[in-house]
């Protein structure tokens, strides 16, 4: 009664606007307020500062700047090497699976969607894909919001595409049909250092105030997809661990790779050894 009420919920509120009040409030520099949010926050969802650069709420400028926190010096240990994908961030691991010639993906258990939706391109151009494997990555709460490079990889192009914000959370994902194809999204293309092409999608949500890139900055809600190619000549060339972006409230991230899927689900941690295709 409680899920098919908070699906129903979402299905009928301004999540949009509520998202842009909820991302006003987060970027909100009103001292005492933002430490209010900061404390009633870190000790609802057991916040670990054992691993925070800043040690108290004074250090953040706004909830935001807490919300995505840098981790201090020495907090993960990055085993970078060229045959291995580092999981791209802390969460949850919701599904993972094979990408075959169904191009189907799960999303919970009995629900799965096309591939050619979540990416926004035709069916064709993604047969290459065929023999990859997927994994969906939920950024609760608590985790760490940064997302990070899992190799070193040129940026090809990207495709911010326009849609609704539902929660992410696993209630929604096992309730909410086409949840990722329908939520607002940040497609990233990259090719690694054996040209091979992998592919990151960092999905909006609801209470999500917007996706931030380091080749970018913020992508704020459009009413239409927009995309980004890099020169050949002039790829943008990201180093394994480097950042690649973050959310500004909780979300999740797909990685479509050449790899073979595990149960790794923290920044830094090895996922396995690359398949040969």
């Amino acid at each position: 009664m409680i899920t098919r009420l908070f699906v129903r919920l979402q299905q009928i509120l301004p999540t949009v606007l509520l998202t842009r009040i909820m991302g006003q409030l987060a970027e909100c520099r009103i001292v005492w307020l933002k430490n209010a949010m900061i404390r009633l926050f870190s000790r609802v969802y057991a916040v670990n500062w054992q691993e925070i650069e800043a040690q108290s709420a004074n250090d953040f400028q706004s909830f935001n700047d807490f919300f995505c926190r840098p981790l201090r010096a020495g907090a993960r240990s990055l085993q970078r090497r060229d045959d291995r994908l580092l999981s791209p961030c802390d969460g949850r691991i919701g599904a993972s699976g094979v990408i075959d010639s169904a191009m189907q993906l799960m999303q919970a258990k009995g629900i799965s969607y096309p591939l050619h939706q979540l990416l926004a391109c035709g069916p064709g151009k993604l047969d290459r894909l065929i023999g990859y494997t997927y994994q969906t990555l939920y950024l609760a709460p608590h985790n760490y919001h940064r997302v990070h490079m899992p190799t070193a990889a040129d940026l090809a192009y990207c495709t911010h595409i326009p849609g609704r914000l539902f929660s992410v959370s696993p209630v929604s994902a096992a309730t909410l049909p086409l949840l990722f194809c329908r939520n607002e999204r940040l497609v990233c293309w990259f090719n690694d250092v054996q040209q091979r092409p992998f592919v990151m999608v960092l999905v909006g949500a609801m209470m999500v105030g917007s996706i931030a890139t380091v080749w970018h900055g913020r992508y704020l809600h459009r009413s239409r997809a927009r995309q980004q190619h890099f020169a050949n000549n002039q790829p943008l060339r990201l180093a394994q661990g480097d950042e690649a972006g973050r959310f500004l409230m909780g979300s999740t991230v797909i990685l479509i790779s050449p790899v073979a899927t595990s149960c790794a689900a923290r920044m830094g941690e090895p996922v396995s050894l690359f398949q040969a295709l």
